[in-house]
């Protein structure tokens, strides 16, 4: 099949339907127009998990943000899509290219409570909403005594919660809730070291059909390589893993421009925090895919194996809302 000739009129960009969605399309959509004078049009596309309030791991896990936007780029009806980074599944699809990584906004996590209380602040036996096996681990490490609270739906859905009085605080990443401009709710940022983020965390993924080069050629004009091998090897991990998105697995991969290197962290932990195995390697940017492999084998060595086959039941993800 040949490739396809791109249009002379507008791209088309899809995005899915949330708030935090349609902003971040905006600023990629926007990057695309200032550095190529393409005019890009953002179409919305509804995904199974936007609909279904069931767990994610009961109707497919992340990837049912992702397969639809798939499914539409490859029927043709849209050139290109953008998806959160650490929705996309590990292992890329032959027929769809990862043609781009824009700059990576802040990976970390961050806690938004109830009159702006600290996480030292909230009383035992606080409730702390996320849907996140991975936040849960590390926040039960911090303060074993407090609940976490599984929830779903976007930023302003759950924060919400807190004002309903049914969790007091809860926990989202900082760059979604800068993409829609409420980084004042914030009350406390977690460092890596405290609370690691979830591998791709902070950085958003442009594909576009593998076969069409000219697009694959356009859209790397907005790819940023030191967050493409971060992203790299944040994933390859994931991948040596074979962790689901119910798995207590995190990643950061940060590069250091003056030794043009990546310096990567990795953990996987037991649901209730108390078993947290940690790895730690720096590699050449250039190795960014082997530093994931062999930051897994550490792990996967140290017993990562039961940590991350969690039941999938009684998991659900973070990725609905940052």
């Amino acid at each position: 099949m040949n490739a396809p000739t791109l249009r002379p009129d507008v791209l088309r960009l899809g995005s899915r339907r949330s708030p935090m969605a349609i902003a971040q399309s905006r600023l990629v959509a926007n990057m695309i127009t200032e550095r190529t004078g393409r005019e890009v049009e953002i179409v919305g596309v509804t995904t199974l998990g936007d609909v279904s309030r069931a767990h994610l791991t009961q109707i497919g896990g992340t990837g049912v943000f992702v397969s639809a936007l798939r499914e539409a780029l490859l029927n043709g009806e849209i050139d290109f899509a953008v998806h959160s980074l650490k929705d996309l599944p590990a292992s890329q699809p032959a027929d769809v290219a990862l043609a781009a990584v824009p700059p990576r906004d802040d990976p970390r996590d961050a806690l938004i409570a109830r009159d702006g209380a600290k996480l030292a602040d909230l009383p035992a036996g606080g409730r702390i909403g996320t849907g996140s096996p991975r936040r849960a681990a590390q926040l039960l490490a911090l303060r074993g005594d407090l609940r976490c609270v599984p929830i779903r739906g976007n930023a302003g859905t759950r924060m919400a919660k807190i004002e309903a009085g049914e969790v007091d605080a809860v926990v989202l990443a900082c760059a979604g809730l800068a993409r829609i401009k409420r980084l004042d709710v914030v009350a406390e940022v977690f460092n890596p070291e405290e609370m690691l983020p979830a591998a791709g965390q902070g950085s958003l993924a442009v594909e576009c059909r593998a076969e069409d080069d000219q697009l694959t050629r356009l859209l790397g004009t907005i790819n940023h390589e030191p967050s493409m091998a971060s992203a790299t090897a944040e994933r390859s991990l994931l991948e040596a893993l074979a962790a689901r998105c119910s798995a207590p697995v995190a990643a950061y991969a940060m590069y250091r421009p003056v030794e043009d290197d990546l310096d990567m962290q990795a953990a996987a932990m037991s649901a209730d925090g108390g078993t947290i195995l940690r790895a730690h390697a720096s590699a050449a940017s250039g190795q960014a895919w082997q530093l994931g492999q062999d930051l897994a084998a550490e792990l996967l060595r140290a017993g990562a194996r039961e940590l991350i086959e969690v039941p999938q039941a009684t998991a659900d993800s973070e990725n609905d809302a940052q």
